[in-house]
């Protein structure tokens, strides 16, 4: 790897300065050493914009329109990849076998069998590679997960949560055109399926036990792509998780965990939820408040940034079996939709 463990400089290329991109920027600052040193986008003046907007000490990131260029550039110590979904995959292969370590959006790719041939890939050549599955790694899991495994809720019987939010039909958005791997479940529902496998496993010692049966109900756009979709999980010992993800209704966006004892939630925008909330019957909300360090992408970055200084080929918090976890879920639920719809 080009990173030299004398110099705790950390630097980072971009592979897609689209929106998110700029969140992942906009937290460089809260992680030691993490900085902004390379960019590749196909349009350069957008690319240019980009790293004048993010430049800090000293001059603004290097931008170039070659992939190959930046996955060549000594210089970048690994890449981050936030294009559309449909363009992870080609992106990450091409990093991996240019030895770059790699940090990439969720979800990582869109079926389970090529999330498979690109980690056996990261293996065969030694790299990193870890999806940004940002959630994982923020103050109120943190704060959470040490509450679910001490008991708070006693023994845990269901989960509740929506993702959804009211948009504006565009067929050419990245949201609803097929091309780009649109769909609410890829893009938003897989939070609800991240945090589902997230709290089973703070209940069962890190494992996360596979669903006996999957309801699915899913209302699909003019495009194909599901717009909203509703889903219940049957777990064994009668756990469920019933979730809805969609485009199409404005929500509180909460997830609540019940248990025998207690109910516990992130009660609004769970995915990057600030604060968590103990109820039990008759009482008020015990709420506890755990701020972002910055604006919640620190942890992720941070932890890459540790992994990839270690020799490490995967996280230990976000590891490879997660991602194929996510994605075999995912799988089985596009199956349920309407015509057995499994396609990018």
């Amino acid at each position: 790897m080009a990173h030299d463990r004398n110099d705790q400089t950390f630097r980072w290329g971009v592979i897609g300065p689209g929106g998110i991109a700029n969140r992942f920027a906009g937290a460089l600052p809260a992680v030691p050493g993490a900085r902004l040193a390379a960019v590749f986008a196909r349009d350069a003046a957008k690319g240019r914009a980009y790293a004048e907007q993010w430049q800090r000490d000293g001059a603004p990131a290097r931008v170039t329109t070659d992939l190959a260029d930046l996955l060549a550039d000594p210089a970048v110590d690994a890449v981050y990849i936030a294009t559309p979904h449909s363009h992870h995959g080609e992106y990450v292969r091409a990093a991996l076998l240019a030895g770059k370590p790699v940090l990439c959006e969720k979800p990582l790719v869109t079926s389970l069998e090529e999330g498979r041939v690109l980690i056996d890939l990261a293996k065969e050549k030694g790299v990193f590679l870890m999806e940004a599955l940002w959630t994982r790694f923020l103050p109120a899991y943190e704060l959470a997960g040490r509450m679910l495994r001490e008991g708070a809720i006693g023994e845990l019987r269901a989960m509740h949560s929506t993702f959804c939010f009211a948009a504006t039909y565009d067929p050419k958005h990245r949201n609803w055109n097929p091309a780009l791997a649109g769909g609410s479940l890829w893009d938003i529902g897989i939070y609800n399926l991240a945090v589902t496998r997230w709290v089973l496993q703070q209940m069962n010692d890190g494992e996360c036990p596979e669903p006996v049966a999957i309801d699915v109900a899913a209302k699909l756009a003019p495009t194909g792509v599901d717009d909203a979709v509703n889903v219940t999980l049957h777990f064994p010992d009668g756990i469920t998780s019933q979730f809805r993800c969609g485009f199409d209704a404005a929500s509180v966006n909460a997830f609540e965990m019940l248990g025998s004892k207690a109910g516990l939630r992130f009660p609004m925008d769970f995915w990057g939820s600030e604060a968590i909330e103990l109820v039990t019957r008759k009482e008020p909300a015990q709420r506890t408040e755990a701020p972002y360090v910055l604006n919640g992408f620190e942890g992720e970055i941070a932890e890459a940034q540790t992994c990839i200084r270690a020799g490490l080929l995967e996280s230990p918090r976000m590891p490879h079996s997660e991602t194929l976890g996510l994605l075999s879920w995912t799988d089985a639920i596009r199956e349920r939709f309407p015509g057995g719809v499994n396609k990018k």
